[in-house]
């Protein structure tokens, strides 16, 4: 006679695994090699971004069975299953862009009717590409159902003319190749150099942004995000991570008891502390949205700029995510924030126990210049800031980890499109001095909210990086360096400032202040606005028509539902 280990009946698979009715139910799961036992334990769904787009996404499918056995060792039966992503590296400089950001919710989106389909009980993610990350962590919080995120690991780093190098010193050598301080042949090298490993992007760039923020909000284990793509070090944490999946069913514990706002606090302070991606002011709050919490870009750069800036990280800095791990991964980077007194230590993580008792262990290592304690910070103001102003009464954001100047006053330079501004800095007609403005690259206006890191990158490699500043209401990649602006809202496509803007306006903004203005009357603005007429994108069918007609602003994480606010039930208690 069957002996059940597990109660199911409070658990979602109940209802394709029970009682007499299920029987159809329960031959397709023989059909595909399942035991009895197997069917009547939890089905936990592992889900992947699994592909062969990016190095990124490579090495996910391989991860993903040590994850089941981590289950399968637990009492659980694993359910692999893959979504899409779309890789930012491939997709930056054309039109291919505009898919970016929608992905991430339509991975969230696929992953909750995989999971509701078919009634899994739990779930472990795994991601490697900068949207994928929190589009998993979107769908945990929306589905509520007990979950562990597992990040895929960072790439190695590679090497050129002896020093390290990224994908980002790729996208600035176009820029130093098309000033001509650079030959075809080093293009070449560099190239073929710069990405040696399976991996997502090495430096604190939107992938470790994010990864490290699954850390820190507590949905990822201890350490599992450091550790190099190739290693084998993550399959342990995988199968660790397919354990600890089935402790949280045992235990009851959700991610919306782990992801509160004191858990969104932590998050945002070690985005500021690491020198972190600008898209963490968009990802944070969508995750917040998906938990029912009001968590805005206000809040995050309020964050960000009350914390150090600890680690010496690119863009900014000198080291990579590999440098992280081998002086003891993100755990140190928490140890020293935490030991200063800026993390709450009493957040729930998905190891089962709080922050604090994650930490009690870790030592922080002193005979390196990876980070810093924060009695040495860097900065005293975290690598992100917000700024406002009648150019953007909702918000903009900034990196300015490795600026030397805050404040930038010069003239507009307006372009319509990334194109359009990419085929200007190529052609060098633009002047120091210069306000680049990159408008109706917003999250409607794009559609889509495109990534400006080819603009950028060409930018800083014809050596004007510190001589003009650039303006977006679209997004900008965790790689870019430069007084860069993104997230401008209200963003061109609905009337925003920005679309008022005219060649030879005079902008000024300061970061330490936090404002963004243009030098102009109100009675000026009106007029403009008055004169003002919406634009149609070419997208007006598929994905990106439908984006465009549901997706909100940037300040509140450009998200396309009302949110678990206005929940009537969760999936979890179906």
């Amino acid at each position: 006679m069957l002996q059940k280990r597990w109660d199911k009946s409070r658990l979602p698979s109940r209802h394709v695994t029970e009682g007499p009715d299920r029987a159809p139910h329960r031959s397709y799961y023989y059909a595909m090699g399942m035991t009895e036992d197997e069917i009547h334990q939890p089905l936990v769904g592992v889900a992947t971004c699994w592909n062969e787009a990016a190095p990124c996404n490579i090495a996910l499918s391989r991860q993903a069975q040590s994850v089941k056995k981590g289950v399968a060792e637990a009492g659980g039966s694993p359910r692999e299953f893959t979504t899409i992503t779309v890789t930012d590296g491939i997709a930056m400089g054309h039109q291919g862009m505009k898919s970016s950001l929608v992905s991430r919710d339509v991975i969230a989106d696929s992953i909750e009717l995989t999971m509701r389909g078919h009634c899994y009980d739990a779930l472990v993610g795994l991601a490697g590409c900068d949207k994928s990350l929190p589009g998993m962590m979107m769908a945990m919080l929306r589905l509520n159902v007990p979950s562990v995120f597992m990040y895929g690991g960072s790439i190695l780093p590679g090497r050129f003319h002896d020093r390290d190098v990224t994908v980002v010193d790729v996208f600035e050598a176009v820029g130093q190749h098309a000033a001509g301080k650079m030959s075809d042949d080093d293009l070449h090298v560099l190239e073929c150099a710069a990405c040696p490993s399976a991996g997502a992007c090495g430096g604190q760039f939107t992938a470790n942004t994010m990864a490290t923020v699954s850390e820190a909000i507590g949905l990822a284990l201890p350490g599992s995000a450091g550790a190099p793509a190739p290693y084998e070090d993550r399959d342990r944490f995988a199968v660790e991570s397919g354990r600890a999946v089935m402790a949280l069913i045992e235990n009851r514990i959700r991610p919306r008891d782990i992801v509160t706002r004191r858990a969104l606090e932590n998050a945002a302070v070690v985005v500021g502390a690491t020198g972190g991606s600008t898209n963490a002011g968009l990802h944070l709050p969508a995750i917040a949205h998906e938990a029912g919490i009001r968590f805005t870009l206000d809040d995050v750069v309020a964050i960000m700029r009350r914390t150090p800036y600890i680690a010496d990280l690119k863009p900014a800095g000198k080291y990579v995510a590999f440098d992280v791990f081998r002086i003891g991964g993100i755990p140190v980077i928490l140890k020293a924030l935490f030991d200063a007194g800026l993390l709450h230590g009493d957040c729930l993580t998905a190891s089962g126990r709080t922050m604090a008792e994650n930490l009690k262990d870790v030592v922080f290592p002193t005979d390196q210049d990876v980070v810093y304690p924060v009695s040495r910070a860097i900065s005293q103001t975290g690598g992100v800031v917000g700024l406002k102003g009648n150019l953007a009464t909702e918000g903009a954001i900034v990196k300015i980890a490795g600026l030397k100047q805050l404040r930038f006053e010069g003239s507009a330079l307006c372009f319509d499109c990334e194109e359009d501004a990419f085929r200007a800095v190529q052609e060098r007609a633009y002047k120091a001095g210069d306000v680049i403005v990159i408008r109706y690259e917003g999250p409607k206006g794009g559609p889509g909210m495109r990534e400006m890191l080819s603009t950028t990158g060409a930018i800083y490699g014809q050596g004007m990086g510190g001589e003009v500043a650039l303006i977006t209401d679209g997004r900008f990649s965790g790689g870019t360096r430069g007084f860069c602006v993104g997230h401008i809202g209200p963003e061109a496509a609905v009337g925003g400032p920005i679309a008022l803007l005219r060649d030879g306006d005079r902008i000024v903004i300061d970061a330490e202040r936090g404002s963004i203005d243009v030098v102009l009357p109100e009675a000026e603005l009106a007029a403009r606005r008055a004169a003002w007429k919406p634009r149609k994108t070419d997208y007006q069918s598929g994905a990106l028509w439908k984006y465009a007609e549901l997706v909100g602003p940037a300040c509140f994480g450009a998200v396309t539902h009302p949110g678990t606010a206005a929940e009537t039930h969760c999936y979890a208690d179906v």
